[in-house]
């Protein structure tokens, strides 16, 4: 662990560790965000590795969507099929954008790499989704 603490942030003594706790990392991504008026988002919908911290970033993002298409259909009087653009988008970017960059960001951590090492853009940003399928009855993670 003092190798660990060193890399980050050297200095000539040893850190006290006062605590410390064994995280298993792992991601997971709800097999489909909307299933008929049940709607999830945030930690609900994905689990991501911490590192790089963009589990709080992307929940939000989420409901952001969320509200916006929320607000469509209550107040504007939207279709409801509204709903399933926002299982589209937010399910597309945490499969194609939070898994693939926690992994890379678990592969620099691994590597030892300064922990301020900058984090990529994601490609993605601007692009159309691509549709995926919320075929699953129920939201279970897998």
């Amino acid at each position: 662990m003092q190798r660990r603490i060193q890399g980050f942030h050297p200095r000539a003594d040893s850190y006290e560790v006062t605590h410390r706790n064994l995280y298993d990392v792992h991601q997971r991504v709800a097999s489909c965000y909307r299933d008929g008026r049940l709607l999830i988002a945030g930690d609900a919908a994905h689990i991501n590795n911490p590192l790089g911290g963009m589990g709080m970033n992307f929940g939000l993002h989420d409901a952001f969507n969320l509200a916006d298409k929320l607000a469509a259909v209550i107040l504007d009087g939207a279709s409801q099929s509204v709903l399933d653009l926002y299982d589209r988008q937010r399910r597309t970017m945490a499969q194609e954008y939070l898994q693939r960059q926690t992994i890379e960001n678990k592969r620099t951590s691994s590597r030892g790499t300064h922990a301020s090492a900058r984090l990529s853009m994601p490609s993605c940003v601007g692009s159309r989704p691509t549709a995926t399928s919320c075929a699953a009855i129920s939201c279970a993670l897998r």
